[in-house]
């Protein structure tokens, strides 16, 4: 199955959590309202210079998925 690079996540029982689910490497959820940051991976000290490079553009490419989402609804 091919998954999209980004999924919207809800759950009533955090009802003002806004998850957005990255599917690609390396996969994480963030919670846009605090941005707090999950990772579904396990790093090792290599690993954990390129994820420090590459986190604030998958974070702001989280949130500007997250934004489109959003604005194509409200069209």
């Amino acid at each position: 199955m091919e998954l999209p690079k980004f999924i919207l996540g809800d759950n009533t029982d955090y009802p003002d959590a806004i998850f957005v689910i990255h599917t690609d490497f390396p996969r994480f959820i963030i919670n846009l309202e605090d941005d707090e940051v999950e990772w579904l991976e396990d790093f090792d000290q290599h690993d954990q210079k390129q994820l420090e490079l590459e986190t604030e553009d998958l974070i702001q490419q989280a949130t500007q998925f997250y934004d489109r989402e959003v604005s194509r609804y409200e069209d």
